[in-house]
C-alpha cells in the first residue's frame, strides 16, 4: 500500500496543468460555473452564479426549507473498478437521501473524484433529478487526476461558487465553496465547503497552512454569510490536527455533538482498509466537519457508509479490489459523515 501511496504522488506531480494554463492564482477565490440538468434538451448545462432562484419547480419546494443535511465521502481513487465502486456508493446515499423530510435540503462533498466519476454521476437519474453538479470535468482542478465535487439540492438558490487553490500543496489539493440561500434565511447566504487536506505527515506540515486559507473564507463577509460549514477529508493523523478547528475559531460537528477525541467510535479510516494499513496505521478520524456563525444549529452528527461494498451483480470486479487483500469488495478505505444543521 506505500508503494501505492507513492505512486499516487507521483501520478499526481505528473497530471498537474503546466503554470501557463492554470487561470487561477494560489490562495485566492476562483469562480467557477456549475451545472444544472435541462430534461428538455437532455444536457447538463453550465450555470454562472449568481442565480436569482431555483428551477420554477423547485421555487415552492424551497420556501418550506428548514434543514440541511451536509454528506461528506472520500471515494478512494486509486482501487480499480472504479465504476462499480462509485455506482455503489451512490446508491447508498440515494437510499437516505431520499427519505429525508421535505424541509431537509442535502449538499453532498465528495473527495478523491476522477474525471471517469463524474462522468458516472452525472449519469444517475435521482442526481440529474434533485441536484446540481458542481463539475462535469477536471478543469477547476489542479490536477487532471482527481479532485473535489459537490451536489446542491435544486431547491437551494447558489448565490456564489468558488474554488480555492492551496499554494502550499504537493497534491494539488484545494477548498470548493458554494453560498447557498432559501427565503428561511434570505437575503443572507449559508456557505458549504468542501476540501481534502493534504495527506501524509509531510515535513513541513501543509494541513495548517491549508486549513487557516479555508478559514479565512468560512469567516469572510460575515455580514453577508448567515453561517459557513466545512467538510471533506482532513487527513487528521498528527497531534496538531486535532486544534486545526480552534486554531482558526471554529466548531468541530463531531466533538459538539458530544464526541471525544481519540474514540474509536468516531474513527472514519482504517476499519476499511488494506488489512496491512490498518495494522500499521490503526485506526483514525480523518473526515471532519467544522463551521461557524449564528445562522445554524447543529442538529446530528453520525458516521455513514460502513460496509458498502461492490454489487453482487458486478462479481468480476469485486473479485478485483479482493484479489487486493481486503476482506470485503468496499467501495473505499473511508466511512463518510453526515452532518444535519437546522436554519436559524
Amino acid at each position: 500500500m506505500d508503494e501505492l501511496m507513492q505512486k499516487a504522488i507521483q501520478q499526481s506531480g505528473i497530471q498537474k496543468k503546466p503554470s501557463e494554463l492554470i487561470p487561477w492564482k494560489p490562495d485566492e477565490p476562483w469562480p467557477q460555473a456549475y451545472y444544472s440538468w435541462d430534461a428538455e434538451g437532455e444536457v447538463w448545462q453550465p450555470i454562472k452564479a449568481p442565480s436569482a432562484s431555483p428551477p420554477v419547480n423547485d421555487q415552492a419546494q424551497s420556501s418550506g426549507i428548514t434543514t440541511i443535511a451536509l454528506y461528506s465521502w472520500n471515494i478512494d481513487f486509486m482501487l480499480p473498478c472504479a465504476e462499480a465502486r462509485m455506482s455503489a456508493a451512490l446508491a447508498h446515499l440515494e437510499g437516505p437521501t431520499s427519505q429525508l423530510s421535505p424541509t431537509t435540503a442535502v449538499v453532498i462533498n465528495l473527495q478523491e473524484t476522477t474525471p471517469s466519476d463524474l462522468i458516472t454521476i452525472s449519469q444517475k437519474h435521482w442526481i440529474r433529478r434533485g441536484f446540481y453538479m458542481s463539475d462535469l470535468n477536471s478543469s477547476a482542478w489542479g490536477s487532471d487526476m482527481y479532485g473535489t465535487t459537490m451536489l446542491v439540492d435544486r431547491r437551494l438558490a447558489i448565490a456564489s461558487c468558488f474554488r480555492v487553490h492551496y499554494a502550499a500543496t504537493q497534491m494539488e489539493r484545494d477548498a470548493l465553496f458554494v453560498d447557498v440561500t432559501v427565503p428561511a434565511i434570505a437575503p443572507k447566504t449559508v456557505r458549504f465547503g468542501n476540501s481534502h487536506l493534504e495527506s501524509l505527515a509531510l515535513d513541513p506540515p501543509q494541513r495548517p497552512a491549508q486549513m487557516r486559507v479555508a478559514a479565512q473564507h468560512l469567516h469572510h463577509a460575515a455580514a453577508e454569510l448567515a453561517a459557513a460549514v466545512i467538510a471533506g477529508d482532513f487527513n487528521a493523523i498528527q497531534p496538531f490536527d486535532a486544534t486545526l478547528h480552534t486554531d482558526n475559531d471554529l466548531r468541530d460537528a463531531y466533538l459538539e455533538s458530544g464526541g471525544r477525541e481519540g474514540a474509536e467510535e468516531g474513527a472514519t479510516w482504517g476499519q476499511q482498509a488494506h488489512p496491512a494499513a490498518r495494522e500499521r496505521f490503526g485506526l483514525s478520524r480523518m473526515d471532519e466537519a467544522f463551521f461557524c456563525g449564528a445562522g445554524i444549529k447543529l442538529q446530528g452528527f453520525e458516521r455513514i457508509g460502513a460496509d458498502v461494498v461492490v454489487g453482487e451483480d458486478r462479481q468480476e470486479q469485486r473479485d478485483k479490489v479482493l484479489r487486493l487483500g481486503f476482506e470485503k469488495a468496499w467501495v473505499t478505505d473511508h466511512l463518510g459523515i453526515k452532518a444535519t444543521f437546522g436554519l436559524v
